[in-house]
């Protein structure tokens, strides 16, 4: 009888798994090279996988895509995406899973604010325990502002009930999931992108894994209050028609108002001739009638978006594919 040759032997060898780190950057070349070093000595303590880092560059304007080259160059595990201009977070992170190859795929910032060692941990919960998807819950906002906290955890509050999707506060984008809940997010191919809705609407099962906030590293937020509002109207109008059905409840309040006011006129004797009542009557149903009109035009506003079929990010350079 033959003995089996070491090729047919191969053959039967299982291949690890391929863990795909993605990595948006905006303006990082203060904490990159912090945060591969970090990464690298987290993933080398994972056995039975390998692992690709997929960085990109969401339209930098400082030395983050002379950096991620230079790391695509002395790691072939390093890969990158540089947009023509900034995209935005959400565009970063649906290129980087589009171009991930990984059995599972994790999204993580280059703060460091996303502790890397909690990534063999992820890796055992979704390989072993029977779950598609295992996340980081944030329990603290340490080295955020009390104004930032306050309007963080109030959002989250409204979006939960208004949307009805699991998004609660601390529930991040930091997760670790399969390729077959990666491949239904990709299913998802709507421009307006509200990642951390999408997470929720695609479903699976999730587990959470408790870790505390830690200041930046190095450099700055690039998250103002301002760009914190919009990106929570972007949450709210992307998975909620809650506030256009608020339009019906408002023209039944003013309604009210109004009726209300002329009882209390006439009641009172002065009669409904009064200029002051006029005017302050017709400011309110027009303050009203504004303000519902301008909820209807953001829809209107999301559909024209959609409708146009632009691409979600164009890039202007890549390497390490």
């Amino acid at each position: 009888m033959n003995k089996p040759t070491e090729a047919n032997n191969n053959k039967h060898e299982q291949r690890d798994d391929l863990i795909s780190v993605i990595v948006p950057c905006y303006n990082e070349e203060n904490v990159l090279s912090a945060f591969y070093r970090a990464a690298s000595d987290a993933v080398k303590d994972i056995e039975g996988a390998d692992c690709e880092f997929i960085f990109v560059d969401d339209g930098s304007r400082d030395r983050t895509p002379d950096i991620l080259q230079s790391l695509s160059y002395a790691d072939k595990r390093c890969k990158y995406l540089s947009f023509s201009r900034n995209f935005g977070k959400e565009a970063a992170m649906y290129a980087g899973l589009l171009n991930a190859s990984g059995d599972y795929c994790v999204f993580m910032d280059a703060d460091l604010q996303h502790p890397p060692q909690l990534l063999k941990e992820m890796y055992r919960v979704v390989k072993t325990e029977g779950y598609d998807c295992c996340g980081g819950l944030r329990e603290d906002r340490t080295g955020e502002s009390r104004v930032r906290s306050i309007l963080s955890r109030t959002f989250y509050h409204v979006i939960d009930k208004i949307c009805r999707l699991d998004m609660g506060n601390g529930k991040g984008d930091f997760r670790m999931f399969s390729r077959a809940m990666a491949d239904s997010i990709l299913e998802l191919k709507e421009y307006n992108r509200y990642m951390k809705g999408i997470f929720s609407f695609v479903g699976y099962e999730t587990k959470w894994i408790p870790f505390h906030n830690v200041e930046r590293s190095a450099g700055e937020t690039k998250w103002s209050i301002r760009a914190l509002f919009r990106y929570a109207l972007d949450g709210i109008f992307s998975f909620s028609s809650f506030p256009a059905s608020l339009s019906a409840v408002g023209g039944v309040i003013a309604l009210f108002i109004a009726a209300l006011t002329a009882i209390c006129s006439l009641v009172s004797g002065n009669g409904l001739t009064g200029t002051t009542l006029l005017i302050c009557l017709l400011f309110l149903l027009n303050g009203i009638q504004m303000f519902f009109i301008s909820i209807l035009g953001q829809y209107i506003s999301r559909e024209y978006a959609e409708s146009k079929k632009r691409p979600i990010y164009i890039v202007k350079k890549k390497g390490g594919f």
